[in-house]
């Protein structure tokens, strides 16, 4: 694997995984292409942008995050393969978790932590109650 400008380990955490996923440097193609947007002259001039394909499974990653092509290069292949992780290993994607958490904030509490909420808000309530101004009438 190339060299990607980054921390050797985070270069081996790649590989790591990239090799645990059966996903071979071979089977990518990749391209570069100018990138889009501010930026000015170095924009216009250097391809910074990464383009890659994984062939077996038809994954596309375009990625322009950073300024330099080999970081961009390093990150993109950390998408490409975090999607096809997701293809293969059917994990739930970013968005079916926000779902599921949803569902569970939202699910009927049981009778039990129902009754445990109300007594502590019962005491709160008392608390207030406690603090709360005393009000003489002036006819003492």
């Amino acid at each position: 694997m190339p060299g990607f400008g980054v921390s050797p380990e985070k270069e081996m955490a790649l590989a790591y995984k990239m090799s645990r996923l059966g996903i071979r440097e071979a089977d990518i193609t990749e391209d570069f292409i100018r990138s889009q947007g501010p930026g000015g002259q170095n924009v216009n001039k250097t391809s910074s942008r990464v383009y890659l394909k994984h062939v077996p499974t038809g994954i596309e990653v375009k990625c322009q995050r950073e300024r330099s092509q080999a970081l961009n290069r390093y990150v993109a292949r950390n998408i490409l393969a975090d999607k096809i992780e997701a293809l293969v290993l059917g994990r739930l994607s970013e968005e079916r978790q926000r779902i599921e958490k949803i569902r569970r904030q939202k699910r009927k509490r049981s009778k039990r932590a129902k009754l445990k909420v109300l007594e502590s808000k019962r005491r709160h309530a008392q608390k207030k109650h406690l603090r709360a101004k005393i009000w003489h009438t002036g006819h003492e």
